[in-house]
């Protein structure tokens, strides 16, 4: 994308842009929570399945993790479509979008869960299964928000969907 039409994008949206690149925090924090959204309603979607089916630990993260990037990219795919892009051209939007975005998110999401204390183990009733989940959703969310800021200012990540919005 252009840079110039970039920046006048940005401008357009946010006046209160600051950093490498134009990027602005208010920017990358809605970046991020449309990441975030997809994240997490895959990662609740699967946690669920996978522990109400009674599965292990790797099969229900997994899933987990499948589900958090297929809901976000399609959050992505169903924006871009609606725009007039042709499936091919909006899958590879998605992908370029919110690849790094997702992956991030599902890695220290995930960690924080795997490194909490019972919660692996703990069913769907239990609060700890919760508390883990979406502790994990708000560390992800602060640790997630710099890299789309980063991203974003170089043109990268979220800031190729601008130009479809």
């Amino acid at each position: 994308m252009d840079h110039a039409a970039h920046h006048h994008h940005d401008a357009a949206h946010d006046h209160t842009t600051h950093g490498a690149g134009g990027a602005s925090w208010s920017m990358a924090t809605k970046a991020t929570l449309h990441c975030l959204t997809g994240c997490a309603i895959g990662e609740i979607l699967g946690m669920v399945i996978g522990t109400a089916l009674g599965w292990g630990n790797v099969p229900t993260m997994v899933l987990a993790i499948a589900l958090a990037f297929a809901f976000g990219y399609s959050l992505t795919l169903s924006a871009v479509l609606r725009a007039g892009l042709d499936l091919g051209a909006a899958i590879k939007v998605a992908l370029a979008a919110d690849t790094v975005s997702i992956a991030v998110m599902e890695l220290v999401d995930n960690a924080i869960v795997a490194v909490t204390p019972g919660a692996m183990d703990a069913q769907l009733s239990e609060g700890l299964f919760w508390y883990a989940l979406l502790g994990g959703f708000v560390v992800a969310f602060a640790l997630t928000t710099p890299v789309n800021k980063w991203m974003i200012g170089r043109g990268k990540g979220h800031a190729v969907v601008h130009a479809f919005h």
